[in-house]
């Protein structure tokens, strides 16, 4: 890639970014407990710059057009736009950029740190320029404060990683070498679900009553901790078991609802060894873990037949 601003029509740059799952500690990690979020590779996003002169143009399935008439929804990719090309200290004008996602939007996978991470990637490949993980930290960060208010942070990092990672705000990042196979399975319920809802409703529970509700964090920190011990020795039950137990906690906070918990508990009765909820809840996606590779896709099969609106079997083991 040149280094040089692009001055053809034929100069072209592409930024790539997977998904990512919150295995464990979801809502919790937002009061200062720990969480566990995977890679999730089977989803992502491609973002593609071409030269295109005059104002900045965005092309994707929500909106096509000027950056300065983009919806709402897209404040944050804008503000990310507007601020890598300030990083990058060059004009913010003359290119289009082309956003691909089979990330589904509303699901707890990640969808807007995605889409920010693949978008900043394409405009410094564009420009010729290189990025530092804390350049994609920070810029994808500013996109993730107006979808989410206060982000944990741990989507990025999830993103930009290629191993579990263990998140605890204010804390150094440390990654998990998970023993052995865990074979999941997402399901998504087929409803977007609103993370920024439901972190507020969680924030609003622990204000009316707070001993009850940081007891009930603390103890997601604690299954957490078990689960994290459960990946590092290759205890599939006691990691299933942990699942279920978060789930409890999760259902007591009010952020799963009917049609998730009706699939969590079609995947426990069909063998998982265990099954909750992922992401903000409320809507969005489960993942429950299955005894081996050939459960994982009768699992699946079952979920898909039971009316999951899109099923993803996918192997998490030790790069």
């Amino acid at each position: 890639m040149s280094a040089e601003k692009a001055t053809t029509s034929e100069q072209t740059a592409i930024g790539i970014a997977h998904s990512k799952l919150i295995l464990i500690g979801e809502h919790a990690v937002v009061h200062g407990q720990p969480a566990i979020a995977i890679p999730f590779p089977l989803v992502g996003v491609e973002s593609i710059v071409d030269y295109v002169p005059g104002s900045v143009k965005i092309n994707s399935t929500f909106y096509t057009g000027p950056i300065e008439s983009a919806p709402d929804s897209l404040e944050g990719l804008v503000t990310c736009i507007q601020e890598t090309m300030k990083h990058l200290q060059l004009p913010c004008e003359d290119f289009m950029i082309r956003i691909k996602s089979s990330i589904p939007p509303g699901k707890g996978l990640g969808s807007s740190a995605s889409v920010a991470i693949a978008v900043i990637k394409s405009l410094f490949a564009f420009f010729g320029e290189k990025y530092s993980e804390q350049d994609l930290l920070n810029l994808s960060n500013i996109s993730e404060t107006y979808a989410h208010g206060v982000p944990s942070g741990i989507d990025t990092l999830t993103i930009t990683s290629g191993s579990p990672v263990w998140y605890e705000k204010d804390e150094p990042i440390n990654f998990i070498n998970p023993e052995g196979d865990f074979h999941f399975i997402v399901a998504d319920s087929g409803r977007v679900g609103d993370t920024r809802s439901a972190v507020e409703s969680v924030a609003t529970l622990l204000r009316s009553a707070p001993k009850r509700i940081q007891h009930k964090l603390d103890r997601i920190g604690e299954i957490t901790h078990r689960a994290r011990n459960a990946l590092e020795t290759a205890s599939k039950h006691l990691l299933g078991q942990m699942l279920n137990e978060a789930q409890r906690e999760l259902e007591a906070l009010g952020v799963s609802d009917a049609g998730l918990n009706r699939l969590i508990y079609f995947a426990r009765q069909e063998g998982a060894l265990g099954a909750k909820l992922t992401g903000g809840g409320n809507g969005g996606c489960i993942i429950a873990l299955a005894r081996n590779e050939v459960h994982s896709r009768q699992l699946a099969e079952k979920l898909r037949k039971f009316g999951a609106h899109a099923v993803w079997p996918f192997v998490l083991r030790n790069n």
